[in-house]
């Protein structure tokens, strides 16, 4: 997964790779999917994955589960984000006002 890429597109580019190499006739377990998106997962996505590992059974849920659960961060990330930069930008503000008065 490129870093600058969201779970949501490498979600469907997975499924497209992973259509493909089924149309081929080849046999391509969730399992060994499940493999494969774990490895290539991002840094700033360990978290979640140790806490999934510790609260249930990788081997037990589907990729879409695990899809979805990460999307759930990437929007928990992005809305924290979001704050931060507003609460920054109000900041500078507020220093910029002062620095008037």
């Amino acid at each position: 997964m490129q870093e600058d890429e969201t779970i949501t597109k490498y979600s469907d580019r997975i499924a497209l790779i992973v259509n493909k190499i089924r149309s081929l006739g080849e046999e391509f377990f969730d399992a060994r999917i499940m493999e494969k998106v774990l490895v290539t997962l991002p840094e700033r996505f360990k978290s979640k994955i140790s806490s999934l590992e510790e609260s249930r059974d990788l081997s037990q849920i589907s990729l879409a589960e695990l899809m979805h659960a990460l999307q759930a961060q990437e929007q928990r990330r992005a809305l924290w984000l979001e704050n931060v930069t507003e609460g920054a930008v109000q900041m500078q503000s507020l220093q910029s006002n002062k620095d008037k008065n």
